[in-house]
């Protein structure tokens, strides 16, 4: 398996001050605002189950939250905010509670 970097920096920054316009602008309706799968897609990063799965293995998701995707889906749009502000992006304040 090729080893992946989910390095939520410059571009993931970059591309989470667009976000809100992206969204409004695409013509598929996405719900990036709860959704990690439509948050990724936004930031251009693989949403598929695997990619979210070694993406929460990174950021640490507990591992009681990893066989139950649903938890873990919610956790990771979390830790996906928070990194996003950690790294510059401008992240409502709602999203990160």
């Amino acid at each position: 398996m090729k080893e992946r970097t989910w390095a939520f920096s410059a571009r993931s920054s970059t591309n989470w001050a667009s976000t809100p316009a992206q969204a409004a602008a695409n013509s598929e309706k996405l719900n990036w605002r709860t959704s990690i799968v439509d948050l990724l897609k936004l930031l251009d990063i693989d949403s598929s189950l695997q990619a979210r799965k070694e993406l929460a293995t990174e950021l640490k998701c507990p591992p009681e939250l990893m066989n139950d995707s649903a938890k873990m889906n919610m956790w990771l749009h979390k830790a996906v905010m928070q990194k996003l502000a950690a790294n510059g992006g401008k992240v409502p304040a709602e999203l990160l509670d």
